[in-house]
């Protein structure tokens, strides 16, 4: 999600610079854009190299461990060399020496950029690599309703710690990486006006900006253009997500509750979360006859290359915001589904229940399909 929206995001920048206003150093200025996950080096699939875009970024992503993430990020790294940018491939996970290597590979690139992008500001790697650079222009692309809470606590003058992360301790990794949190933090905060230094956030999230952040509205127009309209199928399609992974929700409860809103809905079909464990989709698929899928791909591409359902339901979680704008001129139309708080796990955040109900209270052009009204758990 994160290297879709820098892709969003070098669209709409080369929209900006190729307008009447597009003068001064700024334009040519090179740009440094860091999500915290995969992809690898440069070069065109033919070994050529495509066409520039007028915002040419080079792309740095920090490789996990997670297979499923691996995957997708290599196709979206194909997508990004075929828009014309560079894009580096960073075993940064890879032994013990792998941070040494990946942060001196990085610096020198870090410390000639003008502009940085992160796609993941409660990235200890991401805050840890943002201490080595001076960039005076910093952007926040979307990582998801993760960004509601990054805006949330930057306002807020809080440190950056996750939503759903329980308990209010420290550990001793985050006392350790601390300094680098309170420095990502400070850089984060936009000088007073006249100041060296910008912040911008560039997001499709129902957010205000801090005073003196700019906030730029991602509308999916790249995605828009680059593909579809999609077919559309009479059945519906059900997103999942990996609230019981991290411990909010229960998995008895989540279960039941796809199987309810399978029969209610039509739904022949379940996107899987790339966080859903194996075991527990072999439970729902067991449970509901549904066609489990694991997309390959974000799910805005999914959906807009189709085919795709004529109602796609999800509970509380990115999709809800993004979808719309993805699918916008089509026929499809999204719905949510509330969290009941009888859901929770003993374990989930105080916060959690706020949070999930803002996801989706903010949520426009969806369908919002209430507990306690339309999904029984028996």
């Amino acid at each position: 999600m994160q290297l879709l929206n820098v892709l969003e995001w070098a669209h709409a920048a080369s929209l900006e610079a190729t307008g009447p206003e597009a003068t001064g150093p700024e334009a040519d200025a090179p740009k440094a854009a860091a999500p915290d996950a995969d992809a690898p080096d440069g070069s065109a699939p033919d070994g050529g190299r495509p066409e520039r875009p007028a915002t040419e970024v080079t792309i740095v992503v920090l490789s996990p461990h997670d297979p499923m993430t691996r995957g997708q990020l290599r196709r979206m790294a194909e997508l990004a060399r075929d828009e014309g940018h560079t894009v580096r491939w960073e075993e940064a996970r890879g032994g013990p020496t792998a941070p040494l290597r990946t942060i001196g590979g990085l610096t020198p690139l870090l410390r000639r950029a003008r502009r940085i992008v992160i796609g993941d500001p409660f990235s200890r790697y991401v805050q840890l690599l943002l201490a080595l650079t001076g960039a005076p222009d910093l952007v926040v692309v979307d990582d998801g309703t993760a960004t509601m809470e990054f805006i949330s606590q930057l306002a807020r003058g809080e440190r950056l710690v996750r939503w759903h992360r329980s308990g209010g301790g420290r550990g001793a990794r985050d006392l350790v990486f601390a300094p680098f949190s309170a420095t990502a933090r400070r850089r984060l905060t936009p000088r007073p006006e006249g100041g060296r230094r910008t912040v911008g956030v560039f997001s499709s999230m129902p957010v205000e900006a801090p005073p003196g952040v700019r906030l730029v509205r991602n509308d999916f127009a790249w995605t828009r253009a680059r593909f579809g309209p999609p077919r559309v199928m009479g059945a519906a399609d059900i997103v999942g997500t990996s609230l019981v992974e991290t411990g909010v929700v229960d998995a008895d409860r989540y279960l039941a509750a796809v199987g309810t809103l399978a029969r209610t809905h039509g739904a022949t079909r379940y996107f899987a979360h790339r966080r859903e464990s194996t075991d527990k989709l072999h439970r729902l698929a067991a449970a509901t006859g549904l066609e489990i899928v694991r997309p390959d791909l974000p799910l805005e591409l999914i959906a807009r290359r189709g085919p795709v359902g004529r109602l796609i339901v999800s509970f509380p979680s990115t999709v809800v915001h993004t979808l719309p704008l993805a699918l916008a001129g089509t026929e499809v139309r999204v719905a949510v589904c509330d969290i009941d708080p009888e859901w929770l796990t003993a374990n989930a955040s105080p916060r959690a229940q706020g949070f999930l109900d803002g996801v989706t209270g903010t949520a426009r052009d969806v369908q919002r399909l209430p507990f306690g009204q339309r999904v029984a758990t028996g």
